[in-house]
C-alpha cells in the first residue's frame, strides 16, 4: 500500500500514515521501518507499507518504506 506520514510522535518513536486510497490511518512503529531511520522520515513524506495486524488487534504498518 501508499501513503504518507501524517504524525510523529518523536519522543515515543511511533507515528501514523495516512493511506493514499483515504481509508483509516494506519499506526507504525520505528521496528515497521525497513531501509529507513525514523529520525529520516518527515510528515509528509511518501511511503509504501504492508498492513499487519498490531500487538492489540488492529491493524498496523510493516515494512515501511520511502517511496
Amino acid at each position: 500500500m501508499t501513503g504518507k506520514i501524517k504524525k510523529k510522535v518523536e519522543d515515543r518513536m511511533f507515528g501514523f500514515i495516512a493511506p493514499e486510497d483515504g481509508s483509516n490511518d494506519v499506526f507504525f512503529h520505528k521496528d515497521a521501518l525497513n531501509g529507513v531511520t525514523f529520525e529520516e522520515l518527515n510528515e509528509g513524506d511518501s511511503v509504501t507499507y504492508d498492513v499487519v495486524p498490531g500487538k492489540d488487534g488492529r491493524s498496523a504498518a510493516g515494512n515501511v518504506q520511502k517511496a
